[in-house]
């Protein structure tokens, strides 16, 4: 048995593939994507990224929870109403977290930093967005999600 350098090489490329493994593809991400440019723009396009029924939302911002046949105009109002007076809002996704499939369902949570300028003030929102995506008609999209604030920092 040869445990020179080339196994090291290989255990490196087989441990990398099962991280990426992990992740989920950019056809999972696009629709997150599209709901945080959604977020940032009010680009009302972008809510073809949740599913066509049975879509829950958990908020910061009530009623907190938006179920129901109207859930994503509910939380499209709600959101829209939640960020009016911010502007330059930009994301950024850390590495996913606890990615796991079932069929043709996916979950995974994503590490999530705002920044932008609220009220004229800037800040800085880190927290938690879990996801729950279904593939319909071809497509991944959002069933539910659930944000959570982990982090607010608003500089005096």
């Amino acid at each position: 048995m040869n445990d020179g350098p080339g196994k090291i090489i290989f255990a490196a490329v087989a441990a990398s593939s099962v991280a990426m493994a992990d992740q989920p593809t950019p056809e999972m991400m696009a629709p997150v994507q599209r709901i945080a440019h959604y977020i940032a723009t009010a680009d009302s396009a972008d809510l073809s990224a949740f599913a066509s029924h049975g879509v829950v939302i958990v908020e910061n911002f009530a009623p907190y929870v938006f179920d129901g046949p109207d859930a994503v105009k509910q939380w499209a109002k709600g959101m829209r109403s939640h960020v009016a007076s911010c502007r330059e809002l930009v994301h950024r996704f850390g590495p996913a977290q606890d990615f796991s499939t079932s069929g043709d369902r996916v979950y995974f949570s994503l590490p999530t930093q705002w920044t932008g300028r609220c009220d004229a003030k800037a800040f800085v929102e880190d927290g938690g967005w879990s996801f729950v995506l279904a593939k319909q008609e071809g497509e991944w999209r959002v069933v539910g999600y659930g944000w959570s604030v982990t982090k607010f920092v608003s500089p005096p």
